[in-house]
């Protein structure tokens, strides 16, 4: 059996990096994700909208807030994140390594409680 892992990809607050360097960085999540997609471990990867299109929902004192923006201020926010399936933390954490080096962004691998089918 395999467990599914939260690949998070956290970004750094300011300006997006320039047409060049995102082209690479693109290209090379390509081939992570082709390679994922092969071995079946793929299940799911999206980018996320900058932090100030979330919307946070806060329970407080029997009633729901609403409010705009992300939960935290913080210098870096939760970018973009892939769920993978694999064997072990090892295993993970070695896509999670091949994330990093290709982003130059800290990842964080975490694993879901439980485990899939293969």
């Amino acid at each position: 059996m395999k467990k599914q892992y939260l690949l998070s990809m956290y970004q750094p607050q300011g300006p997006i990096p320039d047409a060049e360097f995102l082209a690479k960085v693109m290209a090379e999540l390509g081939a992570i994700r082709s390679e994922l997609q092969s071995t079946g471990d793929w299940v799911f990867g999206q980018g996320l909208h900058d932090p100030s299109t979330a919307t946070v929902l806060r329970p407080k004192d029997g009633e729901v807030l609403v409010t705009d923006g992300p939960f935290t201020e913080g210098k870096e926010y939760l970018g973009g994140f892939t769920v993978i399936k694999a064997a072990d933390l090892d295993a993970a954490l070695a896509w999670g390594s091949r994330y990093a080096r290709a982003t130059g962004l800290p990842i964080e691998v975490r694993p879901f409680q439980g485990e899939v089918e293969d």
